[in-house]
Formats: C-alpha cells, sequence, structure tokens
C-alpha cells in the first residue's frame, strides 16, 4: 500500500474521525500488527493540535494467556493503576481511538463463562467513569489488517497477499482510497443526515422488518425519540465521526419494546469467538428463545449479561447496496460487517436518540425508553430482500426499505 494513501487515512481518522482540537490529550488503543501505521496516525494527531498522545499497544495471544491463567478473582479487578487511567481520561475528557486488527478466532478455547463473570463484576466500577464522558468526548473506532485476520477474510492467498488485499479493501469501505478522503466524508455526512431528516420528520410510532429467510419482527420506537447517523457532536458542540467506515442511521427503540423473530444475514464476532446461523426471539420485549448453529452458549450469555442484555437498545438502517456489501466480503468483524446490511443491537441504547438528551440524566433516559446494559452488541439482520414499513401513530404506513436499499 502506497504511504501517501495510508497518510491520507491517518490524516482522516485524526481530523474528521476523532476531530483532535488543539490542547486535548488522545489516548489511542492498538494491536501491535500495524506499528507503521499507528506513528502516522500519532503525528497527525499531534499536528492536528494534540498535547499529548498516549498509545496502549495489546497483543490478542497475551490476551488469551490472561484469560486463561489468571482467575476469576483477578481478572475482575480494577486495579489502582487502571482506575487512575479512567480518571484521567474522564477528568480531561481525552479523545480515544481504537485501531482494530484482531483475529476473530483469537480467543477461540478460552473459558467465556468466567470472563463473562469478571466483565459483570467489573462493570459497576467502571460505569461512573463511562457515564462521567458520554456525550462529552470525542471517540472513534478504525481498523488496520493484522495478518490472521487477513488469511481468514481472504484464505486462498498468500499471507503477503492477503495483507495487501485487506489494506485495499479497508480503505475503499472506509471512503479512504481517494485523493480526498476529507472530502468524501463531508459529502457522506451529508447524505446521511439528510436521509435522518426525513425519517425524524415522520415521527414513526414504530417499524416492521421482514426477510424471507423468516425475519419478521415489530419494534416500538421512542415518543421523543429521533434517527442519527454519520458525525455526532458532543454537547459542547465538537463534531466528530465515532465509527470509520459507517452507512448506518440508527435510533434506539423502547426498551422493552420487540415483538417477533430475527435471523442473522451473517456471522458475530463476540468476545474472540463467532457466533454463527442464529436467531432470536422478542416476546414482551425480551429475548425469550436463542438458537445457533455455532456458539449458541456463548450467545446465551450474551443475552443475560445484566436485566438489559436481552432487549434492543439499537435500530440501524444500512442500505445492502453499502460500499461494504458491494465488495462482497465477510469481515467476520462487526465494525465492518454491521455496515453490510441492516443490523439490530442488544443491550445498551444511546442517550442522544433522544430529543432533548443534553437536559437529562441517565436515569430520566431510562424513564423515556432508553435501554440501560454492560453490553451493546450489534447482529446483522439486512438481506436482500429486507423490508421495512414505517407506521405513524394515525396508522398511517410508511414504506422506508424495498428489496433491501432505501425506498426514499
Amino acid at each position: 500500500m502506497k504511504k501517501i494513501q495510508l497518510k491520507r487515512y491517518a490524516k482522516l481518522i485524526a481530523r474528521v474521525g476523532l476531530n483532535v482540537k488543539k490542547g486535548q490529550t488522545v489516548f489511542i488503543t492498538a494491536g501491535l500488527d500495524q506499528p507503521e501505521f499507528v506513528t502516522m496516525v500519532v503525528e497527525e494527531c499531534y499536528k492536528a493540535g494534540a498535547k499529548s498522545v498516549f498509545v496502549t499497544w495489546s497483543h490478542q495471544p497475551v490476551s488469551k494467556l490472561n484469560a486463561t491463567y489468571r482467575s476469576l478473582e483477578t481478572l475482575s479487578e480494577l486495579t489502582p493503576m487502571s482506575e487512575a487511567e479512567l480518571k484521567y481520561k474522564a477528568d480531561n475528557l481525552s479523545c480515544r481511538l481504537f485501531i482494530e486488527s484482531e483475529d476473530p478466532d483469537g480467543m477461540n478455547g478460552v473459558d467465556q463463562e468466567k470472563l463473562s463473570k469478571a466483565r459483570r463484576a467489573q462493570y459497576p466500577l467502571i460505569k461512573p467513569y463511562r457515564e462521567a464522558v458520554e456525550n462529552k468526548h470525542q471517540w472513534c473506532i478504525v481498523a488496520v489488517p493484522g495478518k490472521a485476520w487477513a488469511k481468514k477474510v481472504f484464505p486462498e492467498l498468500s499471507e503477503k497477499k492477503a495483507m495487501e488485499q485487506m489494506w485495499k479493501t479497508i480503505l475503499y469501505t472506509s471512503r479512504a482510497d481517494g485523493s480526498n478522503p476529507i472530502q468524501a466524508w463531508k459529502d457522506h455526512n451529508d447524505d446521511l443526515q439528510a436521509r435522518c431528516d426525513y425519517l425524524n420528520d415522520l415521527e414513526l410510532q414504530y417499524v416492521q422488518i421482514k426477510s424471507s429467510n423468516g425475519t419478521d419482527v415489530k419494534i416500538e420506537l421512542n415518543k421523543d425519540g429521533r434517527f442519527c447517523g454519520g458525525n455526532e457532536k458532543t454537547l459542547k458542540g465538537r463534531v466528530f465521526n465515532p465509527n470509520i467506515p459507517t452507512e448506518e442511521v440508527f435510533t434506539s427503540p423502547k426498551a422493552g419494546s420487540a415483538e417477533g423473530i430475527v435471523y442473522s444475514t451473517k456471522p458475530l464476532s463476540y468476545m474472540g469467538e463467532l457466533i454463527e446461523n442464529f436467531s432470536l426471539r422478542f416476546e414482551n420485549g425480551k429475548v425469550t428463545e436463542v438458537k445457533a448453529e455455532k456458539g449458541e452458549e456463548l450467545l446465551k450469555q450474551m443475552v443475560t449479561m445484566d436485566e438489559g442484555a436481552g432487549m434492543l437498545g439499537e435500530v440501524a438502517l444500512i442500505p445492502y447496496e453499502s460500499p461494504i456489501s458491494k465488495s462482497g466480503v465477510l469481515f467476520y468483524n462487526t465494525l465492518f460487517d454491521e455496515n453490510a446490511s441492516c443490523h439490530l443491537a442488544l443491550g445498551r441504547g444511546f442517550n442522544e436518540c433522544l430529543k432533548g438528551f443534553e437536559n437529562y440524566d441517565n436515569e430520566e433516559c431510562k424513564r423515556r425508553g432508553i435501554n440501560d446494559s454492560m453490553i451493546h452488541v450489534d447482529f446483522m439482520i439486512g438481506a436482500k430482500d429486507t423490508e421495512i414499513v414505517g407506521f405513524k401513530e394515525s396508522g398511517e404506513r410508511v414504506q422506508i426499505f424495498k428489496d433491501g436499499n432505501w425506498a426514499f
């Protein structure tokens, strides 16, 4: 991959993804797969005005060893060092960048029940720090190739060619393969905003999603809810793009509102393992039945992590003809696969999907219908023939999706 294109991608991440401002601190979490590119991103953050940039390196084989050999007690701890870092990030409203490159199968064989128990134990300790920065700081998730991930996606290629093809595909789907990615993202954000405005003007009461694979679910929306997409704003008005790539227009439905069944159309990578060919049945808003050809026990653990884990926190609309879908690539990675088709998310909803959310605390947002949970896990349900119809309070029907794509 040409260095000039990687520098354009790094600049896009710093200037559009995070939108780093003068004097801000930046925390980057990355694997050991692309240190040269991470260095480019650090430089671009400084050029954008960052005061300090900190990089935390991770290595999945080491994470697997920790998960295997550490006791449940030690995995559940929030060490003073970790807590001090969380406090620093909250006090300084630091920008946070997550660069993904991990092997989708990299945690196979780990005791997932132990990890789930550790996450549940840590969550009450971490939650206050997470809520302290919610809607107040810039953050972004992007990706770079890792060798194992590239070979998983392109098994027919040599390792070198798989890595080259992975770079090309990531840049294409991230709209970062042209001469001016920043302008490309401005145009893309404008298009997503126009679609959000149209949907918000409809003031829909609920949506019904159907596909020929058996998906048929009715999802009630919040009365004062809104659709969002593309870039977001902090409460102080700083614009950023939390996901590169993104194709979705999304909202958080009314907690405990779904009725029906949904079938996955792509594998779900969760906790370093794959869950494949699964279905979820909702009754009175909660998951009551789980089936999966692979990873069923892990899926059952996921939907019972806490009270909100079995309820929906997000409905995301993505056309079947999105760049990621057109690429024909199955990434085995939620950041990309969720943007290939419509998806739902179990767990925590988004406060910003309420009109006037800036005037409410988390408890008030929950009272107004935003689901609360320690997890937020996206899974793909969109198909080539997906139909989505919106219903107004008057009973009027509005076609939102037809044959897997926007109907407007």
